[in-house]
């Protein structure tokens, strides 16, 4: 008899909440059969109702917390558990940032296979709410108040939850909610992009930019601490945008190239060097896949940092191959998933191709399961520095290979 055959949809279980997975879902088990039931926190004892069974698993919805969690607070959202957008406003925010930091170590072990992954604590928010500078909103009609509902994809369908406000955004797009809620679009299907502009940069309507302004400054500290650390003379900026790291960083280089799919950002990153005061470098429109080994063969490799930041999905296998045959002194990997990240480590590291030498979380999206991580890979036998201090303390380059007026090179990448 199949496991799952005593359990039905519709049937209320209670259930002791063991563990939450990456994506916020609470686990729990009854015998072997395990439930997957968001909103809830690790040791709650709570009842629940299927609404999905599998031969070993199903899932379920939170009808009642029979014992709640010290850790457990009241959601500032009153759409908190409708809206799709929130996953953790019923957590205190310091578990939260503890749970992102078990769920990122698991991910690294369980899906990169990096044993001792050298992860380092969460860097937490200093405004947990109110924090979001982007938002999209949609539009749906509801066939039965006869009208559209204007807000966000539910949590537990594909439905939009009708609101006039989201906690976790700026008060300037709360404004804008009720903006749009004014003049709303002529039809059900739309999206409405809303987004408070960066100070002292160009960022089309439709292009990408690090979505909170409050944690960016750390973001930007801890991608300048791993480049300064090894010393590398180039840079290479792969899904570039509107140039954020290649010109927060060019100070730290003498050459930088960014490369965006996006030309709308693209034009705007290059009038963002000007206005900036950042000429060292160029911006090249195309995909980042097709240009990445005519960009990476402009510098020497053993003195060149590659910042990968893509979608979430991650890196296109093809590109991954490339990068492990061409080998940068350093790849920074940033990354809002850490799944796909521990994915694509894998296989960068496999072999010691590369070496993780540390990954730093820095929670952007508070009350979300989403979580920014930077990740410093190093070529082993890389230079560690392009110039080596001399003993009076000034840099002077790295000592010439005999004959070749080249720096000395690891024979592994002779």
């Amino acid at each position: 008899m199949d496991q799952h055959s005593s359990f039905a949809i519709g049937q209320k279980i209670t259930l002791t909440i063991e563990d939450i997975g990456f994506g916020g879902e609470g686990i729990g088990r009854s015998g072997e059969f395990v439930v997957f039931v968001p909103f809830v926190i690790v040791g709650e004892v709570v009842a629940v109702e299927l609404t999905e069974v599998k031969k070993r698993f199903g899932r379920a919805r939170l009808v009642q917390v029979l014992q709640a969690s010290p850790d457990r607070v009241s959601p500032q959202c009153r759409y908190f558990g409708d809206c799709g957008g929130c996953q953790y406003q019923h957590i205190d925010y310091a578990l939260q940032l503890r749970l992102k930091h078990k769920q990122i170590v698991d991910l690294f072990e369980r899906v990169g296979g990096f044993a001792k992954p050298p992860i380092d604590a969460v860097v937490p928010c200093p405004q947990p709410y109110g924090y979001r500078n982007r938002i999209m909103i949609r539009s749906q009609w509801d066939k039965f108040k006869k009208g559209l509902n204007i807000g966000f994809i539910r949590a537990d369908n594909r439905l939009v939850v009708d609101l006039d406000e989201c906690k976790i955004a700026e008060p300037a797009l709360n404004e804008q909610i009720r903006h749009v809620r004014l003049n709303p679009p002529p039809k059900g299907g739309l999206k409405v992009v809303l987004r408070v502009p960066p100070e002292g940069w160009e960022v089309p309507r439709d292009s990408f930019f690090q979505n909170n302004f409050f944690l960016l400054p750390r973001l930007v500290d801890a991608v300048r601490e791993r480049l300064r650390q090894s010393g590398s003379r180039f840079l290479i900026d792969a899904y570039c945008g509107v140039g954020f790291f290649s010109l927060e960083l060019a100070d730290l280089v003498e050459r930088y190239l960014g490369v965006e799919i996006d030309s709308a950002a693209i034009k705007a990153a290059r009038r963002n060097a000007i206005s900036r005061g950042k000429p060292n470098g160029e911006f090249l429109a195309g995909r980042t896949e097709e240009l990445l080994a005519e960009m990476l063969a402009k510098f020497d490799p053993r003195a060149t940092t590659l910042i990968l930041d893509p979608p979430r999905t991650g890196c296109p296998p093809d590109m991954l191959k490339l990068l492990r045959q061409l080998r940068p002194a350093q790849v920074l990997y940033v990354s809002c998933h850490p799944a796909t990240l521990a994915r694509d480590l894998n296989v960068l590291c496999a072999d010691g191709v590369f070496d993780l030498t540390k990954i730093v979380p820095l929670d952007m999206f508070p009350q979300t399961q989403h979580v920014e991580c930077v990740s410093d890979l190093r070529a082993p036998c890389s230079l560690e520095r392009s110039k080596v201090t001399t003993h009076d303390g000034e840099l002077s380059e790295e000592p010439e290979a005999p004959g070749t007026g080249r720096p000395e090179v690891c024979p592994t990448k002779a």
